[in-house]
């Protein structure tokens, strides 16, 4: 483990169309200065990583997007601590985690880090109780009581009645929230999810993202690594990578591509409800949005 004291402070990307500002008050949970991954495919040099700098408060609710090859992946799974980046600096809470070794990590992962995965990574034979206990059983702290925190866990997603299911006489989204449940259980600084409602249909990815924002609202970090405007509308904040580095960095009203998006899926409903029809679901509730008005200058109900 190092033994440096000092700590960065990364300072927004140069490259970035705009930097969303932090609260000089707000304590960071996430702070990465200079962070490069390379990697070696055959004859082929990655450069997955070019030289980022991001600061994560405490609290924050941050959606990381980009296309396909930004480096979204990389930076998940870095933030994750289940890669290592091959130079600059990452601290999670007060601690610098980038020099650690894999058991070190494997430490800070079971201590401080929550995952959602789109595809859920539940234990089939296991029901949901004994998925949310699975990571306690590996804690220092909870495993003596593992069973409570899992039954806990497993209430405030709303399962309380559903802990002796197994996944496949679950849904999708009630799987996703035992999912949720186990991220939690450990009760982490950094609740940290990839492409959460990748697996659900509309309604349901309704019902998850405002389980996350109500987790945000009891004070949990959360990132979101995610392809989908309507889903990053959720976050305080959207930072965009393009070919490894951070494009943009704003609050989520003031981000110039999601405004375009969000004029978009207006029109789409102006000119739905102008047919006859219902505004879009995925429009109406769109946070930040105004009601869509018709022709006449009536608001569209959804």
């Amino acid at each position: 483990m190092s033994t440096e004291t000092q700590q960065p402070t990364p300072a927004g990307s140069t490259a970035a169309l705009g930097t969303a500002s932090n609260s000089a008050a707000a304590k960071p949970s996430i702070r990465i200065a200079g962070l490069t991954k390379i990697y070696q495919m055959g004859s082929e040099t990655v450069h997955a990583l070019r030289g980022v700098d991001l600061v994560i408060n405490r609290n924050e609710f941050v959606a990381i997007m980009g296309p396909s090859g930004s480096g979204k992946s990389t930076m998940m799974n870095v933030l994750g601590c289940l890669d290592k980046p091959t130079a600059g600096t990452f601290w999670l809470e007060d601690e610098r985690v980038d020099q650690l070794g894999a058991t070190a990590l494997a430490r800070v992962r079971n201590e401080h880090i929550g995952f959602v995965f789109q595809s859920f990574e539940l234990l089939n034979r296991a029901t949901a109780l004994e998925n949310v206990m699975l990571p306690l059983l590996y804690s220092r702290k909870h495993w003596l009581g593992a069973r409570r925190l899992a039954k806990a866990a497993l209430a405030r997603v709303g399962l309380g009645n559903r802990m002796t299911h197994r996944p496949n006489e679950l849904s999708g989204g009630q799987r996703q929230r035992v999912a949720i449940a186990r991220a939690l259980v450990n009760e982490p600084s950094l609740l940290l999810a990839d492409e959460p409602t990748g697996n659900l249909d509309s309604r349901t990815s309704e019902e998850i993202i405002a389980l996350f924002r109500e987790l945000h609202d009891q004070g949990q970090t959360i990132v979101i690594v995610t392809h989908e405007e309507d889903v990053a509308s959720n976050a305080e904040r959207i930072v965009r990578l393009r070919d490894g580095r951070v494009f943009s960095d704003f609050v989520t009203r003031e981000d110039p591509v999601h405004g375009e998006f969000l004029k978009m899926m207006m029109r789409q409903a102006v000119e739905a409800a102008g047919d006859g029809g219902t505004v879009p679901l995925a429009t109406a509730g769109l946070p930040g949005s105004p009601a869509p008005q018709a022709a006449g200058g009536s608001e569209v109900k959804p």
